[in-house]
């Protein structure tokens, strides 16, 4: 029997005893004489094959009764394909639950949001995913307690708050439940480091390689002065959460494979929804080892991807932003959008009283833009009235960023003013699609001609054909030498 993307049985053993990294996060080894699930690089003595079960998410192996493992931290496993799940409704669900629809809402009322019963969901999820959407929830809520458990000294109380539980009552229930012991007995044994200070840190986990240089490169070129700063220390910039706002930082950390979230000034509600954004936009869960065996056999991006391994697309932590600011960059340079934007940001951002080190501004809401005189900012006639459109669609909730990518491309396709570049843009750098592809770039389409003519959107499109799944990552590569 074929299992977790061809791998049968005996090739999953082979996989497991071997303890190569490359295998981390594409399957889960869950032992019977124990109870305890593991990544498969976990150092323990390895078990019998006969006590070996073989899981695709940590969800599904903690719905099968197993626990993680304390000494290889199964959660901070990079996602693995299959939470991704092989069906639309899956992946707008899961990325809906790690936005944390079922925090404080039913299963009813996220299968209505999908537009499909709860019964049905339920099916998919044990199908694809293997635990129900519940079971995918609290794995979530449960991962991310233990995280700020080890690493921060914040009262189990606002923990429980953060990692979404009603009570402590619950939270203490549901990790005695999956843990075997109180968190506060976990807390005592593993030792949290981290001083009493009203900054946060937490360690996100990648998959080995990761070009931070890269991506680090790419979002200076485009940071928004008030919003935005990209230095040595690192990435940080405002972001507003609970009628507040907080300043966040994200730097590469000494420690093996892992970046550092710093949030300073946000309600502990909000942490969970802050760590997920850094993820994405950081682009955490990618799998460089897959996506460069399928890629190099294109010419044109097989040399890239030798001298650059760890290339990961540079995400954008607010799409609504994201989007925004890639209409203002419609036909114009990089330099010039960012005037265009930081133009707006200075007339219409909230200026926040405890900002540092040139961290000034909330970058405005659809709110501000929809009911601002955009024609006096300097952009042209038709731009000012598109991004009215897009700012009253998503306060009218036609364009939902929660959705799956492809329906947030049609969306915003059908807006005014808004083409093919503007929408894959989005897609790409908010929404994390892997497969987007700004067809109608100018550098791409320069950069893929090579010594021949500039290609058209539709031959950038056939040319990137072998790239797919993967175009994104492509594009990235392109955008880096072209840059260069």
């Amino acid at each position: 029997m074929e299992l977790f993307g061809g791998l049968n049985g005996e090739a999953l053993d082979r996989a497991r005893v071997s303890r190569d990294p490359r295998f981390d996060g594409k399957f889960f080894v869950a032992v019977t004489s124990t109870g305890i699930y593991c990544r498969p690089i976990c150092p323990s003595r390895l078990a019998r094959r006969t006590n070996v079960r073989y899981f695709a998410s940590t969800a599904a192996a903690e719905s099968a009764g197993f626990r993680p493992c304390l000494r290889c931290r199964p959660e901070a496993a990079p996602g693995t394909p299959g939470w991704l799940g092989t069906a639309a409704v899956i992946r707008r669900a899961l990325r809906l639950i790690e936005a944390g629809a079922l925090d404080d809402a039913s299963v009813e009322s996220l299968a209505a949001r999908l537009g499909i019963g709860s019964r049905h969901l339920s099916r998919l999820f044990l199908r694809h995913v293997g635990a129900s959407p519940l079971a995918v929830a609290q794995t979530r809520r449960l991962h991310f307690a233990l995280c700020l458990l080890e690493e921060t000294r914040l009262p189990i109380t606002q923990i429980a708050l953060a990692a979404g539980f009603g009570s402590s009552r619950r939270f203490n229930a549901a990790f005695r439940q999956s843990y075997r012991r109180a968190p506060s007995e976990l807390r005592r044994a593993g030792g949290a480091v981290q001083r009493a200070t009203q900054e946060v840190v937490l360690r996100l986990a990648y998959r080995p390689p990761y070009d931070w240089e890269q991506l680090r490169d790419f979002l200076a070129v485009r940071a928004l002065p008030g919003i935005e700063r990209v230095d040595a220390r690192g990435y940080a910039r405002t972001v507003a959460c609970a009628g507040s706002h907080a300043l966040i930082c994200v730097a590469p950390t000494r420690e093996a494979h892992a970046l550092e979230l710093r949030v300073a000034g946000a309600p502990p509600g909000a942490l969970m929804q802050l760590a997920g954004a850094a993820r994405r936009m950081f682009d955490l869960s990618a799998d460089p080892q897959r996506i460069g065996r399928e890629l190099a056999a294109d010419g044109l991006v097989a040399p890239l991807l030798r001298s650059r391994p760890g290339t990961r697309i540079a995400g954008a932590w607010d799409p609504f932003e994201c989007a925004v600011r890639a209409v203002l960059g419609q036909q114009v340079s990089v330099s010039a959008g960012r005037a265009f934007a930081l133009r707006m940001v200075e007339r219409l951002g909230v200026r926040i009283r405890d900002g540092a080190e040139g961290l000034t501004h909330l970058f405005p809401d659809a709110a501000a833009i929809a009911a601002a005189p955009l024609d006096s900012f300097g952009v042209t006639r038709s731009r000012a009235a598109t991004l009215r459109a897009l700012a009253r669609a998503v306060l009218e909730r036609r364009v939902d960023f929660d959705a799956a990518p492809e329906e947030v491309v049609a969306a915003l396709l059908a807006l005014p003013g808004i083409g093919p570049w503007t929408a894959q843009y989005v897609a790409l750098r908010a929404l994390g699609e892997p497969d987007a592809l700004p067809a109608g770039d100018l550098v791409l389409r320069r950069m893929a001609a090579r010594a021949a003519p500039l290609l058209s959107a539709r031959e950038l499109e056939e040319r990137a054909h072998p790239w797919r799944p993967w175009r994104g990552y492509a594009v990235m590569h392109l955008w880096r030498v072209a840059a260069a």
